[in-house]
């Protein structure tokens, strides 16, 4: 197995259950990481084998930013969902921060991860 690690995706959604958190976009950044077999792509050097990261990150930027959440959990949960859609992953974890969603911290985050 192998780790494949998206860092730092950084993106603007409605996430929250303040009023004012309803109507504006707010920043979160978006960690993932997936355990899967990389083997075959490593002999074969062929895309075809690999997981195709690229693809991944369009469609977790795509939902995000065309639904809105009022939990952080929620969100994260359905990130989730995405990752684990291809068979060939065998572990994945997701990390979002929220940064803007205390006052006097850098920011708040919650990590969520599922193996097969």
């Amino acid at each position: 197995m192998s780790r494949i690690c998206i860092k730092n995706i950084r993106l603007r959604t409605i996430i929250g259950i303040e009023s004012f958190e309803r109507t504006n976009k707010q920043d979160i950044v978006i960690n993932v990481a997936l355990d899967v077999d990389t083997q075959k792509a490593a002999q074969s050097d062929d895309i075809g084998d690999a997981l195709d990261y690229k693809q991944l990150t369009k469609s977790i930027i795509s939902f995000v930013e065309a639904t809105d959440f009022f939990l952080l959990e929620r969100l994260c949960d359905q990130v989730l969902e995405i990752v684990m859609r291809d068979e060939r992953v065998a572990w994945g974890q997701v990390e979002i921060d929220k940064p803007a969603a205390l006052r006097f911290c850098d920011s708040v985050s919650l990590e969520v991860s599922r193996s097969r």
